[in-house]
């Protein structure tokens, strides 16, 4: 069983950079993906980015690719996601997931976080 869990959200202001983190517990023995969802008040659930096991394939959604860069740090068992250049737009609960094959689809997700709040003030 893989256990996520989100730290970092924060209420910042436009413009400004947030930095969060998913760390994960337990061992997976097939290749996977971690991704980042987000999803807004009364808004469905969407990709935001995600990277291989190895780290050496990431993903992005086009409304944060030039703003927001995923990593992963194997020896903290960590996937980060730095995000600069906040609009309120990116307002959300940010998650961390991980599937079994790359996929910007939250169905195709095992493992889910509970989330954290990042709130972009104008």
């Amino acid at each position: 069983q893989v256990q996520l869990a989100e730290s970092g959200g924060d209420l910042v202001q436009a413009g400004g950079s947030l930095s969060l983190s998913c760390e994960s517990s337990g061992r997976l023995y097939s290749r996977y993906v971690t991704a980042w969802f987000r999803q807004a008040p009364g808004k469905e659930r969407e990709f935001v980015a995600a990277i291989s096991d190895n780290g050496d394939d990431t993903y992005y959604s086009d409304s944060v690719k030039a703003r927001f860069t995923i990593s992963r740090d194997s020896t903290k068992n960590t996937v980060n996601l730095q995000m600069n250049s906040l609009e309120p737009e990116d307002t959300a609960v940010y998650y961390c997931a991980v599937a079994f094959k790359g996929s910007y689809n939250s169905y195709e997700y095992d493992y889910w976080g509970h989330g954290t709040q990042v709130t972009v003030s104008s």
